[in-house]
């Protein structure tokens, strides 16, 4: 296929396939019809009010904050592989997954924080921790890295099973539930409470995302085309800790997903951050719609997005370290 015709499809298909989600479903009495009916007048009270809080109160808030979450994951992993020069890394990979389901669970069994900020405050904390540990005189590794994001992870991970552990047993359900990633109880109040983080971290990155062209090249020619690295890097990892923590923190932790979509952009539109970042963002938020609509309509119960993601993103995660010939070498 044209490369040029494959882009134009993602950018076409989203609006086709998220006004086709909203009437897939498990309730019967909510199909197209009925909907035309309600846009018409031609309900009576009780059927209307059913089918308004199906549509509108239900499934549309739903659709709009999977497929928020898809494309902020989606462009977030897209950044940081372009960040660190490593088609490896992810929002999960490096940790920042864990730590910002720690700080959210934390929020959840303690309220003492909004959820959305201890999500951003422990998300920030693990992807720093993990450049940190992986850094060694001014150079990262690709081994380095994975296995700095693997430690971060682990501690997080442990951390996150103490707060369920201490948890009474009303919010230890909502805890575990939601560390596997759903959208269970979507609505319009979740959705609000994640947008403007959200929103502000994918404008600024894709404001920058020239200049992430300049950083794949290496320090040295960011230096030489009057750019600070080391700052850029850090702003821009702080961009990518709100806008993720903000999908955390709403979602829980989709697994994986921030590293399959960016390689599957690059292998339609190239390595161009300038076009790959916007492609990812249409196009992650579409697939995990297509993900989610699955994962509500296909058994009777609703089973855990993060389950799906993991399923289809870590053969993905072996495939690319055997494409990338992953080892011990320096």
């Amino acid at each position: 296929m044209n490369k040029r015709i494959a882009i134009l499809l993602i950018y076409a298909l989203p609006l086709p396939v998220l006004v086709l989600s909203l009437f897939i479903g498990p309730s019967a009495q909510a199909g197209p019809g009925d909907l035309l009916q309600y846009l018409t007048g031609s309900l009576d009270y009780n059927k209307a009010a059913l089918i308004e809080a199906i549509f509108f109160d239900v499934r549309l808030p739903r659709i709009l904050l999977v497929f928020l979450v898809g494309g902020v994951l989606a462009l977030s992993g897209s950044t940081l592989q372009a960040v660190f020069r490593n088609p490896l890394v992810s929002p999960y990979v490096l940790g920042l997954s864990s730590g910002a389901a720690f700080g959210a669970a934390l929020a959840l069994a303690l309220p003492l924080l909004p959820v959305t900020v201890s999500a951003f405050f422990f998300g920030l904390t693990a992807i720093g921790f993990s450049y940190f540990l992986a850094q060694k005189n001014k150079t990262l590794s690709v081994v380095s890295l994975i296995l700095a994001g693997i430690i971060v992870n682990g501690i997080f991970t442990a951390l996150l099973t103490i707060v369920q552990f201490v948890s009474d047993p009303f919010r230890l359900q909502t805890i575990v539930l939601w560390t596997m990633g759903n959208f269970q109880n979507a609505g319009w109040g979740k959705l609000q409470a994640a947008i403007l983080p959200a929103a502000l971290g994918v404008s600024l990155l894709l404001l920058f995302r020239w200049r992430l062209n300049v950083l794949a090249l290496g320090d040295d020619e960011a230096r030489s085309a009057g750019i600070d690295p080391v700052r850029t890097k850090r702003f821009v990892l702080l961009l990518v800790s709100l806008a993720s923590s903000a999908a955390v923190a709403t979602a829980g932790v989709i697994s994986l997903y921030g590293l399959m979509i960016p390689h599957i952009i690059r292998m339609v539109a190239g390595v161009d951050n300038q076009k790959t970042l916007p492609l990812n963002l249409v196009f992650g938020g579409m697939f995990l719609v297509v993900i989610d609509t699955i994962s509500r309509s296909v058994t009777d119960f609703e089973i855990p997005i993060g389950i799906f993601t993991m399923l289809l993103g870590a053969p993905f995660f072996i495939y690319l370290m055997k494409k990338n010939s992953i080892g011990w070498q320096r």
